[in-house]
């Protein structure tokens, strides 16, 4: 349960906690999520010129166009369109769009090119050549038979080019494992405290990072065994791993890219098949990369992404510097055929500075104000989104982005029932039957006592707010900094991830624990899932095959990263690569198998076997190793 009084005066508690130095470990590792701008220093230096204005006069803006169903992007009046920006006619065929002319007030006449959403639902105009920062930009067209007109102001980025990425430390060497069959993979463990009483729901789906350790995609099975884990280059972070479907199948999508120390991501959206073979990749648009907060594939060829804007802004009206800069937070619908962002909702345009519960910086970092960190599309159209920054989640209309309801913040458009008022919060989700989940951590400073996964009762017409769960880790008792999700299964079970504290538990509709994990504590991670996968690698088994210390006997170690449905290895030996027998069959335990065979053999080979016996994959044969070139280090003699 939320602790009241302690809402009363956040920003009070918020500065004697910072006084005395609570959880400054905690915020120093986890700063780069929750992208408040008091816990972490960029180092960058402050401009001593006056930014331009951006925060807007009105929040009115609507991105549809008067007396017509077409939505445009950027949107009407907006104040932070990207120089690289293209201009989106979204509600009418292409062919119903002609004479587009556009004009920068300082940069003239641009001409460009008009191009088609795979859906037959709108185009894009890409120009030639950027805007110039700071200039209004005029467009004219024609829209389905009608002469529209809109204009907009380029925004002035915010140079990140010199921003360092989150640490990454070296894990302890007890925070990992590591396989003869996979060398140089270190992947964090993964130790089960309440077995899975609810094996229906699946494995687990998360990451590693930001901290210490190495990154990627992870899956493990519920007894902690690990399934797949795709180690990334040096300096890159994957985030958000999930199960969605996409043309008609189940896929893995994923971020991966670079986790800067001011709280967002700048990289892409990964999707791969059952075979773990990238088939697509999404990126952002309008000068924009994609951020690891949400990546909602939502049918049709349609996806939702996070993308951050920081851009210089005078801040003076709020208490902040002239010479300052914000981070403004973009929503992007985009057509995964032809990547054009067919429509773009920024934050800026529709959320006051004054929601946020973060304090303007003194010049040094942009000021993230709102932080945006999930995306639920709804089916009428309208996105269900959550902003940490605000503690709100907040409804936005389809088509004209305009906020139809806020829910808790401190401009909440609902009377919130005890229990119900969130902090620093996270995934906000909607349910079948109407209601809304979140992650409401709590914390970075400390709101509640206890993160906790909620459930909420809107009554939209009385404008009521009625908590109907609460679910909290009891033993011990988890407050998360940042990060987190509550993932609701069909069966009515909840699954929360705690992120900032990389546990992840399994509750059923009566509160009961039914499943329990964590990764190493000094770890963390974005969101952990709970999926039924199935998978079977591309590529094939990997084995290492090496004499024992006697040198009278064969050691053989198998494995096959990222398959779910190997029961049994048969372990294959012989004098040459070419005269391999069959010698024994071991049962598949965890990632890694290994047996030894009683002789001295030249070259070994696997075959993956399903529970059946029936064969999934071979692996190549390899030539036997010295025992001492097996070892870590080893080098063949």
């Amino acid at each position: 349960m939320a602790l009241a009084g302690l809402l009363v005066h956040p920003r009070m508690r918020r500065y004697l906690l910072l006084i005395l130095g609570v959880l400054v470990l905690a915020w120093a590792i986890l700063a780069i999520v929750t992208g408040s701008p008091t816990l972490k220093k960029s180092g960058s230096k402050e401009s001593a010129e006056a930014s331009p204005a951006c925060l807007p006069s009105t929040l009115t803006h609507s991105a549809r166009l008067p007396g017509t169903a077409v939505s445009v992007s950027p949107a009407p009046g907006t104040v932070t369109a990207n120089p690289q920006s293209q201009i989106s006619f979204l509600g009418a065929p292409a062919s119903k769009i002609s004479d587009v002319t556009v004009s920068g007030s300082h940069s003239g006449t641009h001409t460009g090119h008009l191009t088609a959403y795979s859906q037959g639902d709108g185009a894009s105009f890409a120009a030639d050549r950027q805007f110039d920062t700071g200039e209004q930009v005029k467009v004219t067209a024609s829209v389905a038979d009608r002469s529209v007109s809109f204009d907009f102001r380029v925004d002035t980025p915010y140079p990140t080019s010199t921003v360092k990425d989150f640490d990454n430390a070296q894990a302890a060497p007890a925070d990992y494992q590591s396989f003869y069959t996979q060398p140089g993979v270190q992947a964090p463990v993964m130790s089960v405290t309440v077995p899975d009483r609810d094996p229906g729901a699946g494995d687990i789906l998360t990451t590693n990072g930001p901290g210490p350790g190495q990154y990627g995609p992870l899956i493990y099975r519920p007894d902690g065994s690990l399934v797949w884990f795709q180690r990334l280059s040096e300096g890159e972070t994957a985030e958000n791993l999930n199960e969605q479907t996409y043309q008609g199948r189940r896929v893995l999508t994923w971020w991966h890219g670079h986790v800067l120390e001011l709280g967002f991501g700048l990289g892409e959206d990964v999707i791969t098949d059952s075979s773990y073979r990238t088939i697509g990749h999404v990126r952002g648009g309008n000068g924009l990369k994609a951020d690891l907060h949400d990546f909602q594939i939502v049918g049709g060829g349609v996806a939702y992404i996070t993308a951050y804007n920081p851009i210089r802004c005078d801040l003076s009206s709020v208490k902040g510097s002239p010479a300052g800069a914000i981070v403004d937070t973009a929503i992007q619908e985009i057509d995964l055929q032809t990547g054009l962002v067919r429509w773009e909702w920024h934050s800026l345009d529709h959320v006051a500075a004054a929601e946020s519960e973060v304090e303007t910086e003194g010049g040094t970092n942009p000021w993230d104000y709102f932080h945006l960190n999930s995306i639920e599309h709804e089916s009428n159209g309208n996105l269900l989104i959550s902003a940490r920054s605000t503690w709100a989640g907040y409804l936005i209309e389809g088509g004209s982005g305009r906020i139809l309801w806020r829910l808790g913040g401190n401009k909440s458009s609902f009377k919130m029932g005890p229990g119900t008022r969130m902090a620093w919060q996270h995934d906000a989700r909607r349910l079948g039957n109407g209601e809304v989940t979140f992650f409401d951590d709590g914390s970075n400073p400390p709101i509640h006592s206890q993160s906790r996964a909620i459930r909420i009762r809107l009554d939209e017409s009385a404008r009521t707010a009625t908590l109907t769960t609460a679910l909290t880790h009891a033993s011990p008792p988890l407050l998360a900094a940042s990060q987190g999700n509550a993932q609701t299964l069909a069966s009515g079970n909840t699954v929360v991830g705690y992120g900032g504290v990389p546990a992840i538990s399994e509750f059923d509709s009566a509160g009961r624990l039914l499943f329990d994990a964590h990764q190493p504590l000094d770890m963390s991670f974005y969101r952990a899932f709970r999926f039924p996968w199935k998978g079977q690698p591309a590529t094939p088994p990997a084995l290492l095959a090496s004499l024992n210390n006697t040198g009278e006997e064969t050691i053989v170690h198998a494995s096959w990263n990222g398959a779910t449905d190997v029961g049994s290895w048969r372990v294959q030996a012989g004098k040459s690569a070419d005269s391999l027998t069959a010698l024994a069959t071991i049962p598949a335990i965890g990632f890694e198998s290994s047996t030894s065979l009683p002789r001295r053999y030249a070259y070994a080979a696997v075959q993956a076997l399903d529970s059946k016996g029936r064969v999934l994959s071979s692996s190549k044969p390899v030539k036997v190793i010295s025992y001492s070139a097996s070892l870590p280090g080893g080098a063949e003699q």
